[in-house]
């Protein structure tokens, strides 16, 4: 198996994430969720569609709804799942867990919370799933800060990720450190 490296090539010229597309079992469970919990707001999808779903918008993103009855013979969760912040998600940040945590009682939700810590600063997460099992998570993650990743020590591993990353930064931060300094090396002054 060969193995390419990431570094060899130019990234593309993306601006950013544009929308999240899901299948469900019902457009309008879907859609009312998306409106009534997340605040999302219907808007126009092309004519040419010939397929139910919606489109909905907020937060700068919009999240695509494509309706599938037989969404079961994919694969996907046809049991309540349990809910585990290390699946995958897609994650809002929110202005306050508190409310959030109220809402989601008042509304009967199932959810789970957690907290991550890093050098004194705390996030608060709260995680949840949508009607067709889609796991959300909410947080007040602009409270650990975004540290520019040339202020963490940094080694670079020349053929692999493999090594371990050095205590100050993770291993993505390493990972984007490397290739912004393999970046730099390729500009011309």
């Amino acid at each position: 198996m060969d193995t390419v490296e990431v570094n060899n090539f130019e990234a593309l010229p993306l601006l950013s994430l544009n929308h999240v597309s899901l299948l469900c079992r019902s457009v309008w469970d879907s859609m009312r969720f998306y409106e009534q919990v997340l605040g999302f707001v219907p808007i126009k999808r092309p004519s040419s569609f010939k397929f139910n779903g919606a489109w909905l918008y907020n937060y700068g993103i919009g999240i695509h709804l494509i309706e599938n009855p037989s969404i079961d013979d994919f694969g996907t969760i046809t049991e309540p799942q349990p809910i585990n912040p290390k699946d995958n998600h897609i994650s809002f940040q929110c202005t306050d867990v508190g409310l959030v945590l109220r809402r989601l009682e008042d509304m009967g939700m199932k959810y789970v919370t957690a907290l991550v810590e890093d050098e004194g600063n705390k996030v608060e997460q709260v995680f949840f799933h949508d009607p067709d099992g889609y796991m959300v998570e909410l947080c007040n993650c602009e409270n650990i800060p975004i540290v520019p990743l040339s202020s963490c020590s940094f080694k670079p591993r020349l053929s692999s990720f493999i090594k371990s990353a050095p205590a100050k930064c993770g291993f993505m931060e390493n990972a984007m450190m490397e290739s912004l300094s393999m970046e730099m090396l390729n500009m011309s002054f």
